[in-house]
């Protein structure tokens, strides 16, 4: 019995230290090393208090700030806890009925704009935490946002423009708004 075990034990060890304490110790020291940003989780930070991360939708709620993508995470909107997608199908009436709603909502927001509603502003994304909009989708709201802020349109399209990511190389992926960063900026014009 003693020779079945003891390997057993050696071996049992042995991984756990390697997998459990040497790798991930490597992982982060390489992490933090290379991208200390990223590592610490993309945090944005306002006179030296982070409120927020880049890489996780916020609740903007007031006619004032542009809006994001609508989280699934309830009951709380975007809590990273709770990450997950609704989980309804296109055929869902629970969704039906929630794409309405939020439709009517923006439409309720902004009565004059008669531009059709993008639809990352009424439907959740896979993660129900997504930080980023298409510039589409910025610029249906800009009309609203300039006006509730007492601003010229063109310079809310352009504070846009200014913070429209680009896709990585010119052709992996989509532009991107980060609504974030985009309404921070927003708020520095005051």
């Amino acid at each position: 019995m003693n020779n079945i075990l003891r390997p057993v034990l050696v071996t049992f060890t042995v991984l756990t230290l390697v997998t459990g304490v040497a790798y991930p110790l490597a992982v982060t020291g390489i992490g933090q090393a290379l991208f200390p940003a990223q590592a610490a989780g993309s945090l944005i930070q306002r006179d030296g208090k982070a409120i927020g991360s880049a890489l996780i939708g916020q609740n903007f709620a007031d006619p004032g700030h542009f809006w994001g993508r609508p989280s699934a995470t309830g009951p709380q909107p975007n809590n990273a806890i709770a990450s997950s997608g609704s989980n309804q199908g296109p055929l869902n009436p629970a969704l039906v009925d929630a794409v309405k709603g939020r439709v009517e909502a923006l439409r309720a927001a902004d009565p004059g704009n008669t531009l059709p509603v993008p639809v990352e502003l009424v439907t959740a994304s896979a993660s129900g935490l997504d930080p980023h909009i298409s510039p589409a989708a910025a610029g249906f709201q800009v009309q609203r946002v300039a006006k509730v802020r007492n601003l010229d349109p063109a310079k809310v399209r352009a504070l846009v423009a200014d913070h429209t990511q680009r896709p990585l190389l010119g052709i992996m992926g989509e532009p991107v708004v980060n609504v974030l960063r985009l309404n921070l900026a927003l708020d520095s014009l005051r």
